[in-house]
């Protein structure tokens, strides 16, 4: 009796056995035809690069570009755009493509890769008025930054400064932009395949691509794109309606007295700026949030407790624009908070890497077979798609060269305080930072480029000395930046290339074409704004702290700390030692706690700029915490169409009343708000 059991449960096994494989086999042959099917609809690599997407590439690519430079020369402050610009390119082609379905013209259907090839070449082209230096390093060498920055200052030397000009800002940018795009070409498979790198911001870019081209998401789609083009609308005529009231100084909305006279004063008010709003919906709720602590830290404690300091802390007879009275409190303590933060955080990536790279070389082809017998199916079909189209090494070898030849020729002759052998050390060096700063943010989305700039900043400033340094040190610092930058941006566009099952050739073609779009558009948006409004001002709208803050950096590392007011070096101390016990605080403590901790990088914008624009991010934050708790499915779905409808409708209204402004046309009327007293 117990060998008949034993034989019949034998017999079950093995039949559970059999059908568990025939299953198996079923499924794999199911997927090997959807797979089929979808090779079938995937286009060559020149077929994805599409006239009407290098044409709505360079729309968008312009309109972003025209936000992004006013956060910088605003604030400083720019969110991550990326997902928004996938977004709107959906939005922009299906429009194009349904107006010309009702005219009765066919049109070749829109595809993920298409999308991925917009919105990566549209991201390549803003990004040149992102982090070429316009609001930064580029900015701190013209004349009235210098001048801000103290003309008896020891390290500030006369001449040491360049007008903005559209010839040398657009050849600079073609001679540093496309090396970064070659320097990691080579380590793409080792990147995206062999480390799995998840690259966060790329991966929610592909992810969000498949969801708007999978069928059962068209019903969402339509909600986008009224959500977009509603908000988008209200924006751009709310922005038309604010400028009739700002014919003057201190003039319209943007100063309305939200909260008083008194707070008005310290810089507390709601100023109406869709911009500002709309992106704070798109920044998770701790930035925003860090940003109002900062401004109540600065703007509601400090600064009227060291403005009561005076003619004791620093001369009262300076005007408090001066780096020797108030406003070298502001400069310092904000560049204290960001050193501290970006230190902290480039040690804590470079230690990540490090340990993760030794554990793979350790590991390395102990699980292998385990990998691939774990691996699905859709990655496997991923990877192939990836690596089927290569990129011959030699081409971007030959090409990292010749580029870096021309940046060793060309730079030294526009910037004679940059000698060539630091361009060359800077061009060996390169692919290493490169390296590591992708792979870094492959790990944890933290584009540490700014951070290795301020490092070469630093570190050329002191080598090139008093005459030379400061501006060494910007040039220097926008060359690194630049280098690393791109490279690890390239990476997060393939990492979206490879969910949407994009050619990595057609990414790296519109990356360059995006690339060459963007050193062509940015200093022209850059004049239109430089030319139409006051840029620089510290008492008015288009501060561009960040160029100050870079200079004084620069004549940090020239002079040392001579050139700090009275206790100024103290309180500097205290506000990095606080940047470092935060960032610590949030990595090692429980998660609860963790999560409350305020991020010191977003709470030093406010420190120069002022409060008004955290409260708009702050409303942005409320908004969505309010539409989430309300209908969380809904929110999830239109959030990233409101807040790219408000951010692209003011931006774009910044076009008319620029050429406005140009034409000598003032707005008619002034509305103002003074004490009845």
């Amino acid at each position: 009796m117990n060998m008949e059991e034993a034989k019949e449960k034998k017999d079950i096994i093995k039949m559970r056995e059999s059908l568990e494989e025939l299953e198996e086999q079923q499924e794999q042959q199911m997927y090997s035809k959807e797979d089929d099917e979808l090779m079938k609809k995937i286009q060559p690599w020149k077929k994805q690069i599409t006239l009407r997407g290098l044409i709505a590439s360079f729309v968008i690519g312009v309109l972003y570009s025209v936000v992004i430079m006013k956060l910088n020369l605003t604030t400083g402050l720019t969110p991550n755009l990326n997902v928004s610009a996938a977004l709107v390119a959906f939005v922009v082609v299906r429009s194009w493509t349904k107006l010309l379905k009702k005219m009765g013209i066919a049109s070749t259907p829109f595809t993920p890769q298409e999308n991925t090839v917009i919105q990566t070449c549209s991201v390549a082209c803003y990004s040149i008025s992102l982090g070429g230096g316009f609001g930064s390093y580029l900015l701190g060498m013209n004349k009235r930054t210098y001048e801000q920055a103290g003309i008896d200052t020891e390290g500030n030397t006369p001449g040491s400064y360049k007008e903005p000009g559209i010839g040398w800002m657009t050849a600079f940018l073609f001679t540093t932009c496309f090396v970064g795009l070659l320097a990691l070409v080579p380590l793409r498979k080792i990147m995206i395949v062999d480390y799995k790198l998840t690259y966060p911001s790329g991966t929610a870019s592909g992810v969000l691509i498949n969801g708007f081209h999978s069928p059962h998401e068209d019903k969402n789609a339509k909600k986008r794109i009224g959500g977009f083009a509603k908000f988008f609308s209200i924006s751009f005529l709310w922005g038309f309606f604010q400028w009739f009231y700002s014919g003057g100084e201190q003039c319209g909305f943007s100063e309305f007295p939200t909260f008083g006279l008194k707070a008005w004063k310290q810089t507390f008010y709601f100023n109406f700026s869709m911009t500002y709003v709309g992106a704070g919906m798109i920044c998770p709720h701790l930035v925003n949030l860090s940003v109002l602590l900062g401004a109540v830290i600065s703007w509601g404690i400090m600064w009227p407790l060291i403005h009561g300091f005076k003619g004791d802390w620093y001369p009262g007879n300076l005007p408090e624009s001066s780096m020797k009275s108030l406003q070298g409190y502001k400069v310092f303590i904000a560049v204290a908070l960001i050193l501290g933060d970006g230190i902290y955080n480039f040690l804590k990536v470079v230690a990540v890497t490090s340990i993760s790279i030794h554990a793979r070389l350790k590991n390395k082809g102990t699980n292998t077979v385990g990998d691939n017998q774990t691996q699905d199916l859709d990655d496997l079909h991923r990877n192939e798609v990836f690596m089927r189209e290569s990129i011959p090494v030699k081409l971007a070898f030959v090409g990292y060269i010749v580029f870096s030849i021309i940046s060793t020729i060309v730079i030294p002759i526009m910037f004679p305080q940059l000698k060539w052998y630091y361009v060359v050390v800077a061009y060996i060096l390169a692919p290493s930072l490169g390296f590591c700063n992708a792979y870094g943010a492959g790990l944890t989305d933290i584009n540490m480029a700014y951070n290795y700039g301020k490092v070469s900043l630093f570190i050329l400033a002191a080598l090139a000395g008093k005459e030379d340094g400061v501006v060494a040190g910007l040039i220097g610092c926008g060359l690194i930046k630049s280098i690393v930058s791109i490279s690890s941006d390239l990476m997060h566009d393939f990492k979206t290339g490879h969910l949407t099952l994009t050619s990595p050739r057609s990414m790296l073609l519109s990356q360059a074409v995006g690339t060459a779009m963007g050193c062509i558009v940015a200093p022209l948006t850059f004049f239109l704004y430089y030319k139409a409004f006051d840029i620089g001002n510290p008492d008015g709208v288009f501060k561009a702290p960040y160029a100050l803050i870079y200079r004084n950096m620069a004549i940090l590392g020239v002079e040392g700390f001579s050139t700090l007011p009275r206790h100024c070096l103290q309180l500097c101390y205290g506000f990095f030692a606080f940047a470092v016990g935060a960032n610590l605080l949030r990595d090692y403590s429980p998660r609860r706690i963790g999560k409350l901790v305020p991020l010191p990088m977003a709470m030093a914008v406010p420190f120069l700029v002022g409060a008004y624009f955290a409260i708009d991010m702050c409303l942005g934050s409320l908004i969505v915490f309010v539409w989430e708790k309300l209908n969380r499915k809904k929110a999830s779905v239109m959030i990233p169409a409101v807040a790219s409808g408000l951010i692209c409708g003011d931006g774009l209204w910044t076009l008319p009343s620029s050429i406005l402004a140009l034409a000598k046309v003032n707005p008619p009327i002034c509305m103002k708000f003074v004490n009845a007293n």
